[in-house]
């Protein structure tokens, strides 16, 4: 089927090799060139991705859809908002930015709709968590992507300040995770299908100046089979595909991942083999564990154990925040550690976003102060 087998998606997943899932540059020769390029402080700050979606956004994608507005007036409304994420995110201090994924209706869902071989449902609505509903698309056939999915909307975000503004990408192995996948042929093929298509959009967000770029991969240690047995080809595929996803930039471009909702023990040396420039994951209902797990394997990049717990609407004061920041200091040297929530904020309302995000600079600068002079 035409829709299935795409001969020239097939082809260039077969001639991938191995050097092309790898940096060109080692982590020591990047780090260096990535803290020239981007001037940061110690302990930088930054979010996940993610800022409420409102009742107004969510409203504006409705009307879109059942054609009460027109394209133009969306974009508009998308506009003003990235507008509004990028001016609270600079008067709160943040050192790297986020466009908040206002136009995004899913993380999933928003890349299937612009790559060749997912379907998108209209009806098909599954529960993710609590109250809130998915409809997650259906990977069908060989994947590719036709054009440019978010540097537009990136690339606006950045002209509206010095700062950097971290491209925002979906990883393959998330894509896979949270999708209905073919069965037809081995979920790593499916894999490095999606990891060479988001390829290319890492290729064109860094030629368009984006000088940070996260690839999230939430489903990593979801998608970790049951079996032990099982788990080493696993792990093989799925690192290799972010790795391919991710390997083709400069040095000078720094490479973000991100992880959430699990234990990550299990897959601490598979983290370490996503060879990316820093991590953040989930840490603030386990008090930093996951910092002393990256200590004790001896994990040897920037890492941001999330400070601030998203799933609940309490805000952490400056205190709190920097209590966990002072464990995190612990196991992970100031050089190394980012300050950071737990994860995307898009659930979450406004005044408790703005609250808990003001708090969290504050206490990085608190922390910051109390280091030794260099």
């Amino acid at each position: 089927s035409p829709i299935a087998h795409d001969p020239a998606v097939r082809a260039r997943a077969a001639a991938v090799t191995a050097a092309e899932a790898r940096r060109s540059a080692s982590y020591a020769e990047r780090t260096a060139a990535q803290r020239t390029h981007l001037g940061l402080p110690l302990l930088p700050t930054t979010t996940i991705g993610s800022f409420p979606q409102t009742g107004e956004l969510r409203a504006a994608r409705a009307d879109l859809r059942a054609g009460r507005i027109g394209t133009a007036g969306y974009e508009e409304r998308v506009r003003a908002e990235i507008q509004e994420v990028i001016a609270f995110q600079e008067k709160a201090g943040l050192d790297v930015l986020v466009h908040g994924e206002a136009e995004r209706n899913d993380m999933v869902q928003y890349f299937a709709e612009q790559l060749t071989g997912y379907l998108a449902t209209q009806h098909g609505w599954v529960q993710s968590y609590g109250t809130r509903y998915v409809r997650p698309p259906v990977l069908a056939g060989d994947v590719s992507r036709p054009e440019p999915m978010t540097v537009r909307w990136t690339t606006y975000a950045q002209s509206r300040t010095d700062r950097p503004v971290k491209g925002m990408l979906t990883g393959p192995v998330t894509m896979l995770a949270w999708s209905f996948v073919r069965d037809d042929q081995p979920l790593g093929d499916t894999a490095r299908q999606v990891a060479l298509a988001l390829r290319d959009e890492v290729s064109d967000l860094e030629a368009a100046g984006t000088s940070v770029i996260q690839v999230d991969e939430p489903a990593l240690r979801e998608t970790l089979p049951l079996r032990t047995a099982d788990r080493p080809a696993y792990l093989a595929w799925a690192t290799e595909a972010f790795r391919l996803t991710t390997s083709g930039v400069r040095p000078d471009t720094q490479i973000h991942t991100h992880m959430c909702y699990a234990e990550f023990g299990d897959i601490v040396r598979a983290i370490d083999d996503l060879d990316a420039d820093v991590i953040s994951l989930e840490a603030a209902r386990s008090h930093m564990q996951v910092a002393r797990e990256l200590a004790a394997h001896g994990y040897p990049r920037e890492a941001g154990p999330g400070v601030y717990d998203i799933h609940s609407p309490r805000v952490p004061g400056v205190e709190e925040t920097a209590a966990l920041l002072r464990t995190g200091l612990a196991a992970i040297p100031a050089e190394r550690l980012w300050v950071n929530p737990d994860c995307g904020l898009k659930t979450r309302g406004w005044p408790e976003t703005r609250a808990a995000l003001e708090n969290l600079v504050a206490a990085a600068r608190t922390v910051r102060a109390e280091l030794p002079a260099s």
